[in-house]
C-alpha cells in the first residue's frame, strides 16, 4: 500500500487498516511457527496491552506491581508494551500459565501474550574460515583491501569476469557516494568503534535490542561468530582513502547497529522493535537472515514484524517508506525462497547473489519473489569472497553467502536515494527491475534460462531481474518521477477442494477484468500474490506454476527435497512472483500444480485466492527515454502499443 501522504486516494486510504490483507491472511494468528517441525519453546517476554492509552510510566507500574520489567513499548505505543520477568528462564517448553494469569488479572491488562522463540539464523556460506586477517600495509595511497573488492570493481581477478560488478564507479562519478542516507544493519550487532566505520556510524538510529541499551556492540565469542554484522555494515559504508581494510559501496553514508540477532531464540516483538526503530532517521534496513535454510521451513513474519513493516513503507521516511532490503537464503536448490515470508514479502527487496565469473552460488536459493542480484564468494578460489571491515579493528575477504549480497544492494539503494531523495520505497523497486543487467550471469546447472515477460523484461528464477548496476541507477534516479498510486485487485478467490493426482498437473483458472472500472483498477501489475490452502502426502515434491494472461510462467513453488511434511501444508500462504512486473493484468491467470516425485503422492489444493497488485496509470509516461536499448524504452514502447511487442 502506497503512503497516504504521498500517493493514496481516499478508497486506497481503508486499505491500511487492513494491514496488508493478502500477507497478513496467513500471518494473522501471529504467534505460531509456521510449518516448524520442532516443539514450541517460550521464552521469558510478554506483550501486554494496557486498557486505554495510559503510556510508559504507567507501564512501569503495572510491571513493578506484578514482579515483571517493562522495556518499553511495542512500535511507540501507548498501549502494548515488551515485558520480561527475570525469575523465568529464558526458554522453556511450556507455557508459563500462572504468570500470564497474574498479568491479566490485573485491573490496567486487557491482554498478557507470552512470547514463543523461534529460530533466525545468520545467511552465509558456513565453510568459510570465521575469523580475522590482520590489515596489511598498503601498496598504493589508498585503501589496501579495494584490489580484493571485485564486486566493486571487477578487473578479472581471482578468476572473475571483467566488468562484472556493480559499477558503483559510474554512480562516483556523478558525484554520488551516500551523503545523508542511513542504512541500519539488523544483526548481531556492529563494531561502531572500528577505524572504517566509526565516522560513518549513526549512533541516534542504533540500539541494542537483545541487551536493551544504546550500545549496539557485538558480544565477544571465541570463533568471532558475531562478526556478521560488523563485515555488513562495512559493505555499505566503509570509509574511503583512509588507509584501513576496502572502501563501501555508499562510503559517503551512515550506518546504524539495531543488534537483536543475538540471543538462542527469536521473539515477535524484539523483530517488530528492531524493524520499526527510529523509521525517519533510518532509510534503508538490511537483512542478512531468516527462517532456517534447512529446505524444510515454512516460516515468516508474525503479528507484530508485519506491523512494523507495513508501517514502515507507509509511514517511514516521513511518508516516503523505509526500504527493506534482505537476503534470498543460503539453502540451494533444495530450498525454495517463496517459503521465506520475509524474502517472499512484497514489501521487502530480495536480493540474491552471483559469484566472480557470473555463475550463481551453489548455497542461492531460487524463486519468483527475488528482485535483484549482487555478488557473493570467487569462482576459482572458494576462499574468496567479499572483502569488507571484521571485528576489532581487523579486515576480511571471507564474508560471503547471501548475507554479503544484501548489504551491497543497500549500498546501491543509498547512492540512488542521495541522487533523489525524494524517491519512494516503490521507486525504488521500479529502479531496480529497469537499471538491473543481466550481464554474464547464468545458472550453472542450466536449470534457469533468461526468460523475457509480457512487456519485454529479461528475468532469470534465480537472478530477478539481473545484477544491480548503480551507475545507471543514479542516473536515471535523476530523473525518477514519483509512480503513480498503488492498488491491490482482489482478482478473484476459488475454494472449491480439488484434488492432486500423482500422475497428471491440476490446472485451474481465474479469469479477471483487474477490478477495471472500481477505485482499485490494475492496469500495470508490480507484484502478483497466489494466496494458497493445500496439503499433500509429501509438501516437498509439490510444484506450482502460475501463468499470466501474457504468457509469462513464474514458479511459484519449487520441488524441496528435505520437505516431508504431510500434515501442515501451507494455510493461505502468500507465494508472489515480481516476474509480471509491468504487464496488462487482464484476462486468463492459470494456476498449475503438480507433483515432482518418483513415488506416488496425493494432495488437495483447497483454496487460491489471486490479488494483483500494481497502478491504474502508466508508472513510466513522463520520463524521457535516453537510449532506446534500454528496459525503460522497450517497456514504454509495449505501454504506449497497448502491450503488443
Amino acid at each position: 500500500m502506497p503512503s497516504c501522504k504521498t500517493s493514496c486516494t481516499p478508497a486506497h486510504a481503508m486499505l491500511l487498516g487492513l494491514a496488508a490483507v493478502a500477507v497478513l491472511i496467513v500471518l494473522s494468528a501471529g504467534l505460531i511457527e509456521l510449518g516448524a517441525a520442532s516443539p514450541e519453546v517460550f521464552t521469558n517476554s510478554f506483550l501486554v496491552r494496557l486498557i486505554g492509552d495510559h503510556g510508559n510510566d504507567v507501564a512501569h507500574q503495572v510491571a513493578k506491581r506484578n514482579g515483571f520489567i517493562n522495556l518499553g513499548p511495542v512500535l511507540g505505543s501507548d498501549k502494548e508494551f515488551h515485558f520480561i520477568h527475570r525469575a523465568l528462564p529464558h526458554i522453556r517448553t511450556k507455557r508459563s500459565i500462572p504468570h500470564t494469569r497474574q498479568l491479566k488479572a490485573d485491573p490496567l491488562v486487557e491482554l498478557a501474550v507470552q512470547q514463543i522463540g523461534f529460530r533466525r539464523e545468520k545467511r552465509g556460506y558456513r565453510e568459510l574460515k570465521l575469523g580475522a586477517e590482520n590489515l596489511v600495509p598498503p601498496k598504493e595511497p589508498n585503501d589496501p583491501y579495494f584490489p580484493f573488492q571485485w564486486y566493486l570493481k571487477n578487473v578479472g581477478q581471482n578468476g572473475g569476469k571483467r566488468r562484472l560488478d556493480l559499477n558503483v564507479e559510474a554512480a562516483w562519478a556523478q558525484g554520488y557516494t551516500g551523503k545523508n542516507v542511513t542504512t541500519a544493519i539488523m544483526d548481531d550487532g556492529v563494531d561502531y568503534m572500528h577505524p572504517d566505520l566509526r565516522n560513518n556510524y549513526n549512533s541516534k538510529a542504533s540500539y541494542d535490542f537483545s541487551s536493551n541499551d544504546p550500545f549496539p556492540y557485538p558480544r565477544y565469542t571465541d570463533d568471532w561468530f558475531n562478526s556478521h554484522g560488523t563485515r555488513c555494515a562495512g559493505e555499505v559504508a566503509a570509509i574511503r582513502d583512509n588507509r584501513v581494510c576496502g572502501v563501501g559501496v555508499a562510503y559517503d553514508s551512515k550506518v546504524a547497529g539495531i543488534r537483536m540477532l543475538d540471543q538462542p531464540y527469536m521473539t515477535d516483538l524484539i523483530e517488530a522493535n528492531s524493524m520499526g526503530h527510529e523509521p525517519n532517521l533510518i532509510d534503508i534496513y538490511s537483512a542478512s537472515w531468516g527462517p532456517t535454510d534447512d529446505g524444510k521451513t515454512v516460516d515468516g513474519p508474525r503479528n507484530a514484524t508485519m506491523r512494523a513493516i507495513v508501517r514502515g513503507v507507509n509511514e517511514g521516511r516521513r511518508g516516503l517508506g523505509n526500504i527493506y532490503v534482505w537476503a534470498s537464503g543460503d539453502g540451494g536448490e533444495d530450498d525454495d525462497c517463496n517459503c521465506d515470508g520475509y524474502a517472499a514479502s512484497m514489501w521487502t527487496i530480495s536480493i540474491n547473489s552471483a559469484i566472480n565469473n557470473g555463475e550463481n552460488a551453489h548455497y542461492d536459493e531460487s524463486c519468483s519473489s527475488t528482485l535483484a542480484s549482487t555478488f557473493s564468494n570467487g569462482a576459482k578460489d572458494p576462499h574468496t569472497g567479499v572483502a569488507t571491515t571484521d571485528l576489532y579493528g581487523k579486515c576480511t575477504k571471507t564474508h560471503s553467502g547471501t548475507s554479503a549480497a544484501a548489504p551491497e544492494a543497500a549500498g546501491v539503494f543509498a547512492l540512488a536515494l542521495e541522487a533523489n531523495p525524494n524517491l519512494s520505497w516503490r521507486d525504488i523497486q521500479h529502479l531496480s527491475v529497469l537499471t538491473s543487467k543481466r550481464n554474464s550471469l547464468y545458472d550453472s546447472k542450466g536449470r534457469f534460462n533468461w526468460i523475457m515477460n509480457g512487456v519485454g523484461l529479461e528475468f532469470n528464477h534465480l537472478f530477478g531481474f539481473g545484477v544491480l548496476d548503480a551507475g545507471a541507477m543514479v542516473a536515471l534516479a535523476r530523473l525518477w518521477k514519483t509512480v503513480p498510486a498503488r492498488y491491490h485487485c482482489d482478482a478473484g478467490t476459488l475454494a472449491t477442494v480439488r484434488e492432486i493426482s500423482s500422475n497428471r498437473s491440476l490446472l485451474i483458472h481465474i479469469d479477471t477484468d483487474a477490478c477495471k472500472g472500481t477505485d482499485t483498477e490494475v492496469n500495470y501489475v508490480e507484484h502478483v500474490q497466489a494466496v494458497i490452502t493445500l496439503n499433500a502426502s509429501r509438501r516437498g515434491d509439490v510444484n506450482i506454476f502460475l501463468y499470466s494472461p501474457m504468457g509469462t510462467r513464474s514458479m511459484i513453488l519449487s520441488r524441496r527435497p528435505n520437505d516431508d511434511d504431510r500434515h501442515d501444508g501451507f494455510t493461505k500462504w502468500p507465494f508472489m512472483t515480481t516476474h509480471t512486473w509491468a504487464e496488462n493484468p487482464r484476462g486468463r491467470w492459470t494456476l498449475e500444480v503438480k507433483f515432482d516425485s518418483q513415488l506416488p503422492q496425493s494432495g488437495y489444493l483447497k483454496e487460491w485466492t489471486l490479488v494483483i497488485h500494481g497502478t491504474r496509470d502508466p508508472p513510466y509516461r513522463d520520463l524521457p527515454v535516453e537510449d532506446e536499448n534500454s528496459k525503460l524504452a522497450i517497456v514504454k514502447k509495449a505501454h504506449e502499443a497497448g502491450y503488443k511487442i
